[in-house]
């Protein structure tokens, strides 16, 4: 099985997360759950069926989380020396060649990938294209509307 590739500041979120599913989520089930059962008949109790639903997706996830943390490879990108680059973890402005806009993204592991946050995954066509390359290239992203040309301004390894 393959691993995928997490941050540090991702795994931490997936762990918070987890933290709080284990302790506050399923005891609050849990305590519903007994609560609907003490209103009697469980067939047409919609309090028990509603909770124990919201067991079943909280036990998922649980077990969703737990997998990718184990089958993921954490990288801390600012344990690695500054260079011009473009690696996993990295923040990356480009530009747009004929539009002159710019942007910035970090290229992440697929679970931390956010568009609104500016965060990438490392797997999307832009990041594809831009891993590997260097300060001052110019890759070619294949877009629905065609292909755009964009140049590296920046790399950054915070």
């Amino acid at each position: 099985m393959q691993k995928n590739a997490m941050t540090i500041k991702g795994e931490a979120a997936l762990r918070k997360e987890l933290d709080h599913l284990i302790k506050v989520v399923r005891p609050g089930i849990i305590e519903a759950i007994a609560t609907a059962r003490e209103h009697g008949d469980l067939k047409e109790n919609a309090e028990y069926h509603a909770a124990r639903e919201q067991q079943s997706f909280a036990e998922g996830r649980v077990q969703d989380i737990e997998g990718k943390l184990s089958n993921s490879q954490i990288i801390d990108i600012s344990a690695m020396p500054q260079g011009d680059r473009v690696i996993f973890g990295a923040l990356v402005t480009i530009i747009n060649i004929d539009t002159d806009e710019t942007v910035s993204y970090r290229l992440v592991g697929d679970d931390e990938a956010d568009v609104k946050q500016g965060k990438i995954s490392y797997q999307s066509p832009i990041a594809r294209a831009l891993i590997g390359k260097e300060i001052g290239d110019v890759v070619v992203v294949k877009a629905p509307s065609g292909d755009v040309e964009y140049e590296i301004d920046d790399v950054v390894y915070k």
